[in-house]
């Protein structure tokens, strides 16, 4: 009994120190680290969007897809950092998930999303896009500074929202 009561608290120990630990480094250990030039996207139709026609600006990359239970529950936070910082030059680029342009297309309608987004119309694990950002887990975030660096990577909308205001209070934008 002693044994059995020994494991159950050494399991309830294990299982809440996981559950207080921060999301990133459960989820988002293998993303690109800070400092890494930010690779070029690609579109469905095999077109590459450079990130070189965003230099000099701040861009946050929103990696989601429509079918994505965390990524809709964070799409009214980004719609408000949208709204709060696309008119002090941070531009915000989705990249999408959706394997199907009508999925897609109807969740952004629904949503009344406005800042552009990229697709592939492919699953997450046959995208380049998610092989050269190392996507392993949606919704994952990118910060980019307007050298093309990555400033933050992260799976937790709060720390975008902690950093922008942190940099554009600091810039005074």
């Amino acid at each position: 009994m002693k044994k059995v009561l020994a494991i159950v608290l050494f399991v309830s120990c294990i299982a809440t120190t996981l559950m207080a630990q921060d999301l990133d480094s459960l989820y988002a250990r293998d993303l690109l680290t800070v400092g890494t030039v930010a690779p070029e996207l690609t579109d469905a139709e095999g077109n590459t969007i450079s990130m070189e026609k965003y230099r000099g600006h701040y861009i946050v990359l929103d990696f989601w897809a429509s079918w994505c239970p965390d990524c809709r529950k964070d799409m009214p936070q980004m719609k408000e950092l949208y709204a709060q910082y696309h008119t002090k030059g941070v531009q915000f680029l989705g990249i999408s998930f959706d394997t199907t342009r009508e999925a897609l297309d109807n969740y952004l309608k629904k949503e009344a999303i406005a800042w552009p987004q990229v697709t592939e119309l492919k699953k997450m694990k046959e995208s380049k896009m998610a092989q050269a950002y190392h996507i392993r887990w949606i919704p994952s975030i990118y910060l980019i500074d307007p050298n093309g660096k990555v400033l933050l990577a992260t799976v937790e909308i709060e720390k975008l929202k902690t950093l922008l205001g942190e940099i554009l209070y600091f810039l005074r934008i």
